[in-house]
């Protein structure tokens, strides 16, 4: 089962990475100002991952694909890492919708 790990970051804001069961990190989001903002965003993640329509399939300068996962406002949730391929994307994706509905929830606060 996969996890969600919050943290924060140096300058003081909080963040989350979801980690597949292989310990991976599959999707990070922004920076939130308050803890409880990163837990809504986890919520939002939870709810929109089921929906394929929500992610954003994007190729960056370098050729690498990556998405983004959408709330229903049009605002990131969350962003992938660089995949070489569509391939390795989309299987990204399916790892998202995966794990995100019952992934657990860590802290690693500072």
């Amino acid at each position: 089962m996969g996890k969600f790990i919050i943290s924060t970051r140096k300058n003081g804001e909080f963040q989350f990475n979801l980690k597949a069961t292989n310990g991976q990190v599959i999707l990070s989001s922004e920076g939130y100002s308050s803890k409880a903002g990163c837990q809504n965003g986890i919520e939002s993640v939870r709810k929109n991952a089921q929906d394929d329509s929500k992610f954003e399939r994007l190729t960056a300068k370098d050729g690498r694909s990556y998405f983004n996962l959408k709330a229903t406002n049009g605002q990131i949730i969350g962003s992938s890492q660089m995949y070489e391929s569509d391939n390795g994307m989309e299987k990204g994706i399916e790892s998202v919708k995966n794990n995100a509905p019952n992934a657990s929830v860590e802290e690693e606060l500072d």
